[in-house]
């Protein structure tokens, strides 16, 4: 290979992998709040920032616009994506059906290996749940969640999935959960491991989706749309 032709695919390497470095850099601030949510994302600072020109941080912004993080504004800029509670919503129905998927395909699997995985995790988020740990249970949590839809398989359902776990970080602006509810989650953990080991497919697909839509209940509950009244809030 000529020196020519290694310089060439050094530089196109180069230049394709950075939009996607940097899509993983500007979600983390999307989602850790260092670029708040609402806000008008500054394409030059971040440029200056990272230390590059502007396309790489456009190209990374519109993968992000088709993540569901950000969103372009005709004659006004990209912004932050704020989700509406409807939107919330809509989210979550779709998380749900998602997961419920997920443990049938886990249930029809019964995967030895994955479900000792699994029953490890509940332990781990038992012991903090009795401790009211919530620092603890909630990266827990996420990766248990991420186990079951990864085990399946099925990547179209695990991207999917993820993609809107992200999308609800933008409204979840703190862990939303009580010492009560941690427990309360984890027992649902414990009823869809307990299906998915018994391959009973019917009883996995429920359990899941079931755990989804309380977890959207115990968040809505304990919420507050933006721009909600106060008999809203009491509702």
């Amino acid at each position: 290979m000529s020196t020519s032709s290694t310089t060439h695919d050094v530089t196109f390497l180069r230049l394709n992998s950075l939009p996607m470095l940097l899509e993983r850099e500007i979600e983390s601030m999307i989602l850790d709040g260092r670029l708040s949510v609402g806000g008008r994302v500054n394409e030059n600072q971040l440029a200056a920032t990272f230390g590059v020109s502007r396309g790489p941080v456009r190209e990374a912004l519109r993968s992000l616009e088709a993540l569901g993080l950000v969103e372009l504004q005709p004659n006004r800029g990209v912004f932050i994506r704020r989700l509406e509670i409807g939107q919330v919503v809509e989210v979550y129905g779709v998380r749900a059906a998602l997961f419920g998927y997920a443990g049938r395909l886990l249930a029809e699997r019964a995967d030895p290996a994955v479900i000792a995985r699994l029953r490890a995790m509940l332990d781990d988020m038992s012991a903090a749940a009795r401790a009211h740990d919530f620092d603890r249970y909630y990266p827990l949590n996420f990766a248990f969640h991420d186990l079951v839809v990864a085990s399946t398989g099925n990547t179209v359902l695990a991207a999917q999935y993820r993609g809107l776990v992200k999308q609800l970080r933008l409204y979840r602006a703190g862990n939303l959960m009580t010492g009560n509810t941690l427990e309360l989650s984890n027992a649902e953990h414990a009823r869809m491991v307990d299906a998915i080991a018994r391959g009973d497919a019917d009883a996995a697909w429920q359990a899941c989706f079931d755990h989804v839509e309380r977890g959207k209940e115990r968040l809505l509950a304990r919420s507050v749309p933006p721009g909600a009244s106060s008999q809203e809030k009491s509702a």
